[in-house]
């Protein structure tokens, strides 16, 4: 891929009728793709749904011994894949409406509620309408540095970006929570363009997300450990190891050396200090398996958006926008991450960024089956392509958040038109859809990336008027 050090639009060589006929092949895409869904994709996200359950379920157990380090580790581990599963290949992608054409009242965008502190409605209108809509365009898209970070030498510097790489680092150990309040969109707050209703409305439904997800994780689980700590011990007749104080206890005898309470303190030491610190050990684990899937969150988003091949848009550069522009502003405002199909899985196959600002409500297994009809409609357009190894993508989006906590800054030189990239015999390489050429037709309708459900609410030019 050629490198263009002027970084002009995209869109500059592009005429109506090009642009006309280029979104004309990007809704094929869609349709042919939902012509052809079934059984198969039901399968899959039935599959997904089930492993993620089992690795919880898995955690939960191996934790209720949590007080050894190998069962620590071990739940831990479970745990925190679980909870990447269950945010970005399930709940990211169900709430996208990916998964309504099944009709399956379980896994539909309408009812789908997921484990972390943003609620389904605000995320859904932030994430699904605002960023899908408006992606890229400065102003408008208000995940463009999450309102809190100068990601684009276009934004206006104020001291305060000075700080950006430390609450960066706090951002990715806590971006439940970032999300959380980005989705209030405390700009329009600060603007009055939205309620005090509204607002407390908000604070409301994240009070209730914070409150079940702090019982949950932090009171109700580690409550969970703790007894069954305490029925082994019971059932051992004492002979489980643990530690010779309790914690309580302690507190106790500072209180009151001698005496009643003393007693009381001896009696905790010898029942209660190991479903202590069982109960610490599996609230620490908890912890630790948030905070993985807050920083893998972070990451694969980051690295999807912020890359230095990513265009943005003044509000200028895309008025009166058709529908070919809204395909080719998608296109190079998004940028892809290479991997292994786990990898892609454990992302939400959001590895496959471009083509998922394509087709949001798009199941997201399809994605590795249309990205070479896509790299292939770049090169015969001349319209980059953006893609490149995760360590690439994450390397390019700190330097960007290191180097824009100070004033100035230019936009680093954008990628040129794609070229199809030769396999040593000089000859076009296997396609990605290779693998997928067993289909069950399903009658699905037709229906392009703003579709009406629950899910996915986004609003491009409609067909047939560039």
């Amino acid at each position: 891929m050629s490198t263009d050090t002027e970084n002009h639009s995209p869109l500059a060589h592009l005429s109506t009728d090009t642009l006309e006929a280029l979104a004309e092949e990007f809704d094929a895409i869609h349709d042919k793709v939902y012509a052809d869904l079934g059984e198969r994709d039901r399968h899959y996200i039935k599959t997904v749904i089930f492993v993620q359950r089992q690795l919880a379920v898995a955690g939960r157990v191996l934790l209720l011994g949590s007080a050894a380090k190998p069962a620590w580790w071990a739940g831990t581990a479970c745990l925190g894949m679980a909870k990447i599963l269950e945010n970005m290949e399930i709940g990211h992608n169900v709430m996208h409406g990916q998964w309504d054409w099944m009709n399956d009242p379980d896994i539909h965008s309408s009812s789908w509620d997921w484990d972390t502190a943003s609620t389904a409605k605000a995320w859904k209108h932030s994430h699904n309408y605002i960023h899908h809509t408006f992606t890229n365009i400065r102003g408008k898209d208000k995940d463009l540095g999450y309102e809190i970070m100068r990601i684009d030498p276009h934004q206006k510097w104020h001291p305060v970006y000075l700080a950006q790489p430390v609450y960066n680092v706090l951002l990715m150990a806590f971006f439940e929570w970032g999300v959380a309040l980005h989705d209030m969109d405390l700009e329009a707050v600060r603007a009055g363009e939205k309620t005090w209703p509204q607002v407390w409305e908000d604070l409301k439904g994240i009070a209730g997300k914070a409150r079940a997800q702090f019982v949950k994780d932090y009171v109700g689980w580690p409550l969970v450990s703790a007894g069954a700590f305490g029925l082994a011990q019971l059932a051992a007749r004492g002979r489980l190891g643990q530690p010779n104080t309790s914690r309580i206890g302690r507190r106790l005898r500072t209180l009151r050396p001698t005496g009643r309470l003393s007693a009381v303190a001896d009696a905790l030491d010898r029942t209660t200090a190991g479903m202590e610190r069982t109960f610490w050990t599996t609230l620490m684990a908890d912890a630790a398996a948030n905070i993985i899937r807050n920083v893998w969150a972070h990451g694969i988003i980051f690295c999807g958006h912020f890359p230095d091949q990513t265009y943005t848009f003044s509000p200028d550069e895309v008025e009166n926008e058709t529908r070919g522009g809204w395909y080719v502003r998608q296109l190079v405002g998004a940028a892809n991450i290479e991997g292994s199909p786990l990898f892609h899985i454990i992302s939400g196959n959001l590895g496959y960024q471009v083509e998922h600002h394509l087709y949001p409500d798009m199941p997201s297994t399809r994605y590795a089956e249309i990205a070479p009809t896509v790299r292939e409609i770049c090169e015969r357009y001349q319209l980059p392509y953006n893609s490149g190894p995760l360590v690439q993508q994450w390397t390019m989006v700190h330097r960007t958040i290191l180097r824009l906590a100070f004033p100035g800054g230019t936009p680093r030189p954008k990628p040129g038109p794609y070229h199809g990239e030769l396999d040593p015999r000089g000859t076009i390489g296997p396609s990605e859809a290779a693998r997928f050429r067993a289909r069950v037709p399903a009658g699905a309708p037709a229906a392009g990336p703003e579709h009406d459900t629950g899910g996915v609410d986004v609003t491009p030019p409609p067909r047939g008027q560039d």
